[in-house]
């Protein structure tokens, strides 16, 4: 059921305000009728005091109650109807190429690849509110379902409706939507940089030499080619839709179909076009896309975005106000006694929009109070409370990034890092990013094989661009080179070498004349990591085994 306010627990503040305010007003009237009760009779007074003296202010108390309860109403967050509002945002732009062949609907990921695949692009656009995004669905065939647009409602109603029906050939191929996707994205405006993203289970049928030409394509062109895997390498039965899934495919012979995910053109196509992989087996898929392709430059875009149900709050805030700074004009008294009022109505309208900001601020003065004497898990809870109701500003995120770092939750550290850095604040980005760095280093030192690679790799990007920075600062230095020359197997400490400084205080650190590194010198050592990397990527591809392409399969 749809809510018409954020807080509907305090929907009885309102009502309850009014009623105090109309009884306080007239326990005041009666006080004061007391005390003039010892100068003389009511008769008598109402013949020598000012007109209104005996007058019960009932017009008052409803103007002060509608006040009151008009503030306790504003306090529920009310929303209805629709708006708009210009929106200063930063982002790249991504097409997002999604695998509708009938092999996603088979059901070895919950409830099914499909399902799953959906999930991980919705968990990646909220991660990235400020790009621009394209959607594409591809099986035998390519189709553009929704160009560049930031407009989350109409994306997500072409997501909701996803399913193999909406593309009219059978099979899976790769190669159109690589082709589709380099198409659109070189024709966008704005000066962003281009990423496309390919989510698949990799059983492909197509020309894997002209995919893997497509990659190389889109590298030239600038475009970052991310590809992300679903499925098991076991495999499973594809349920089939005009049975409701009570039956699965059988091929020409009758035996059934099981679709295996397959990574070996995914990886190819990563590697081909110096992107990411990101593998089936790898949680929080979205989240690893937003990671991979924070490495590119944003820009920022004021667009006009269509809003369900905005925040309608200043219309009883408004009212209120109006009707206090009636009461302060028509009620009696001297000047003094309106300025008086006046400073009322201001300290009632002040009273009303700060709560909140006080609210989110204290408890996080005591996190970082917290956070400062070690007592990282109070910090963690009270930083994650602050975030859950809605304070995303970059301090916030880079606080409680901080503090999981400390307390070693790694994955958790890196994704609330990974949006910090997005700031503006070059100080701020600057300590998210070794943060991040220092993150993506220690997982990769307790990993192994293309894991414990593709950890270190981050490592390096995040501290590259620290050094490019700060070429002085000798942690991310010595972090950095600790990324760079570490063992290619097993975790430990990387040759024996001393365990990487720990992560940043909140406090800015001190220079660090000692040790420190010019840009050349950064740079020296940023080539040398391209260089490592390249003769890596060669390796896997002399490696790697060749895939046939097989036609006439329909999934």
């Amino acid at each position: 059921m749809m809510r018409l306010a954020d807080h509907p627990w305090l929907l009885w503040l309102g009502p309850t305000l009014a009623v105090i305010a109309a009884l306080t007003i007239l326990a005041g009237h009666r006080r004061r009728q007391q005390r003039l009760a010892r100068f003389g009779s009511p008769e008598a007074l109402v013949r020598l005091g000012p007109p209104g003296l005996a007058t019960v202010p009932r017009a008052r108390a409803i103007r002060l109650a509608l006040a009151a309860g008009l503030l306790g109403l504003a306090l529920t967050g009310p929303r209805w109807g629709t708006g708009s509002a210009i929106v200063d945002s930063e982002g790249i732009d991504v097409a997002l190429a999604l695998d509708v062949s009938l092999s996603m609907l088979a059901e070895d990921e919950r409830p099914n690849r499909l399902e799953r695949m959906k999930q991980e692009v919705r968990r990646f656009r909220a991660s990235a509110p400020g790009d621009r995004a394209a959607l594409l669905a591809f099986a035998g065939r390519s189709y553009i379902l929704a160009p560049l647009t930031s407009d989350d409602g109409a994306l997500e109603l072409f997501l909701e409706n996803l399913d193999p029906t909406i593309v009219g050939q059978a099979g899976s191929a790769i190669a159109p939507p690589l082709r589709q996707g380099i198409d659109l994205l070189s024709v966008s405006q704005g000066g962003a940089d281009r990423a496309l993203v390919i989510f698949s289970d990799g059983e492909a049928f197509d020309d894997r030499a002209e995919a893997l030409k497509l990659a190389e394509e889109a590298k030239a062109k600038g475009i970052f080619v991310v590809t992300v895997g679903f499925g098991t390498p076991g495999g499973a039965p594809i349920p089939l839709l005009e049975t409701g899934g009570t039956e699965v495919k059988r091929d020409e012979n009758g035996e059934i179909v099981t679709t295996r995910y397959d990574d070996r053109l995914l990886a190819e196509i990563a590697r081909a076009a110096d992107g990411e992989f990101v593998p089936a087996e790898a949680t929080d898929k979205g989240t690893r896309v937003r990671r991979a392709l924070a490495q590119l430059e944003s820009v920022r875009r004021e667009e006009e975005r269509r809003l369900t149900r905005p925040l309608r709050y200043q219309w009883f805030v408004g009212l209120a106000l109006l009707l206090l700074l009636v009461d302060v004009y028509i009620a009696d008294g001297g000047r003094f006694r309106r300025r008086v009022r006046a400073t009322a109505t201001v300290a009632l309208l002040l009273a009303m929009l700060v709560p909140g900001v006080l609210a989110a601020q204290n408890p996080l003065r005591a996190a970082v109070k917290d956070q400062e004497a070690g007592r990282v898990l109070p910090a963690i809870r009270a930083y994650r409370e602050a975030v859950a109701r809605g304070d995303r500003r970059p301090e916030v995120l880079y606080d409680l990034g901080t503090a999981l770092l400390a307390a070693d939750s790694l994955d958790a550290a890196v994704d609330a890092l990974e949006r910090s850095a997005f700031t503006q604040e070059p100080e701020l980005r600057a300590r998210s990013l070794y943060n991040l760095g220092l993150a993506y280093l220690r997982r990769g030192l307790r990993s192994e094989g293309e894991t414990r690679q593709t950890q270190l790799r981050n490592a390096r990007r995040a501290l590259r661009t620290v050094l490019l920075q700060k070429p002085g600062d000798a942690d991310a230095q010595w972090n950095y080179e600790l990324a760079l020359r570490a063992p290619p197997q097993g975790g430990g400490g990387g040759g024996g070498a001393p365990p990487p400084p720990q992560q940043q205080s909140q406090a800015p650190r001190d220079p660090q004349p000692q040790g420190q590194m010019s840009r050349q010198q950064a740079e020296a050592l940023l080539d040398a990591a391209g260089r490592d990397e390249r003769e890596t990527q060669a390796r896997r591809q002399r490696g790697s085994r060749s895939q046939s392409a097989v036609g006439g399969k329909d999934w």
